[in-house]
Parts: structure tokens; C-alpha cells; sequence
């Protein structure tokens, strides 16, 4: 029987908001504060789905215990993309939230296009490499300046039309309904009864090893929970 699924996050927001989609599950679900200090991966994919797999199969690996990974972002139609893969160091390593809002809203000054959407891959991998993906999307605009206070990101920025509010003007429960997270976990979780299926077979198939930490034995990695 799985026991535990580990969400490869330290983004509370993030784990807040994925644990509340996944209450019902059959299984723990932890995530990377549980366990310490970790070494981190560095997201250099150029897809979501290529940094989604490349977050939970590093996890899996080290903590040898299947893990799933999100990878999500805004993609703004009038950025060319941006800012994409990059959405949460686009205004810089430690912004805060408000400052990538001000950054978006400043650089769509003038733009009459404010099309955007979110989108969202999730990744659960096998300590022994194998994964399945599910994908989430959620349209909405741009609005020219922050409304609510709810949510995190680029909440307060992100219009949608649906609901007449930007994201950080609903409640969780609202958002996860139609959020791009919500989406992407909702095929998750519909599929539950056979991702446990596929992940007693791949675990029984790769007999994991103990965690292997022997390269990350000399480094301190305990900055890295604030990340």
C-alpha cells in the first residue's frame, strides 16, 4: 500500500492549497518542510512540464518516496509568453508578490491585449525515475492594477471573467474550482484509484534504494527551506 505522497514544494501557499484539493485522498500527503533540510534543483527546464519532472523525480531520489511536483506559471499573450517558466523570479530572486504585480503591470502599460492564462503541470515521478503528468489551464486578462487580497502571486492581477473578480477577490474553495492548479488536480485526483495502481507496480518493479544523499553529505542546505 502507498503510505505517503510528498508534494516537492516548499511554497506554503502552495501546499495550503494542494493539501485542500487533495483532503479526501487515501494517502499522506507531506511535503518537503516535513523532512528538513533538502538539497534544492535548479528549474532550468524551458516547459513546465520539463521543470515539473525534473522538481519530483530529484525529490523522489532523494527522500525515496514518490513525490509530486508542480510547475506553473502566467503566461501573458502581449509579453510574447512571458514571464512563463519564470513567472516566480520574474521580478527577481526574493521578490515579494507585490513587486511581481507592479513589474507585470508596469510592463502591460499601453498594451490593449491583456489576454493572459495560467497554466499548471503537475509531475508525480518514482524514486526510480519513471512519472505521470496531468496538466491544468485557466484563462483570464490582465487587469491595469491590483484588486483583493486573497490568493498569492499574481492573484490580484489575474481577471476572471467567469467570476467578474481577479483571483485574490474570491475564496480559496472558489478558486480551486477553476484554477489551473484546480484542473490539473482534479484529473489527479479522478484518477487516483489507478495512480495507485501504476505506483505499486513501478515501486515494486524498482525495489527503490535507501535515500541516496552521498553527493549532498558536505553542503548545508538549510537556507533552502525559505525558498
Amino acid at each position: 500500500m502507498i503510505n505517503i505522497i510528498v508534494l516537492a514544494t516548499n511554497n506554503q501557499n502552495k501546499v495550503k492549497e494542494i493539501k485542500e484539493l487533495l483532503r479526501d485522498a487515501p494517502v499522506e500527503i507531506k511535503c518537503l518542510a516535513d523532512y528538513g533540510p533538502l538539497p534544492g534543483v535548479v528549474e532550468d527546464g524551458d516547459t513546465f512540464d520539463e521543470n515539473a519532472y525534473k522538481k519530483a523525480a530529484h525529490y523522489a531520489r532523494v527522500l525515496g518516496l514518490p513525490c509530486l511536483a508542480d510547475d506553473s506559471g502566467l503566461v501573458v499573450e502581449a509579453l510574447g509568453g512571458k514571464p512563463g517558466v519564470h513567472s516566480a523570479r520574474y521580478a527577481g530572486e526574493n521578490a515579494t508578490d507585490t513587486e511581481k504585480c507592479d513589474k507585470l503591470l508596469k510592463e502591460m502599460e499601453g498594451k490593449e491585449n491583456r489576454r493572459a492564462y495560467f497554466a499548471c503541470v503537475l509531475s508525480l515521478a518514482t524514486p526510480g525515475g519513471p512519472a505521470l503528468t496531468w496538466e491544468g489551464r485557466c484563462d483570464g486578462e490582465i487587469t491595469t492594477k491590483r484588486h483583493g487580497q486573497s490568493g498569492f502571486g499574481y492573484d490580484p492581477v489575474f481577471f476572471f471573467p467567469e467570476f467578474g473578480k481577479t483571483f485574490a477577490e474570491v475564496s480559496m474553495e472558489e478558486k480551486n474550482r477553476v484554477s489551473h492548479r484546480g484542473r490539473a488536480l482534479a484529473e489527479f485526483s479522478a484518477e487516483f484509484d489507478k495512480v495507485l495502481t501504476w505506483l505499486r507496480h513501478r515501486l515494486l518493479e524498482q525495489k527503490p534504494p535507501k535515500p541516496d544523499h552521498s553527493e549532498f553529505a558536505d553542503k548545508d542546505w538549510s537556507d533552502e527551506m525559505g525558498k
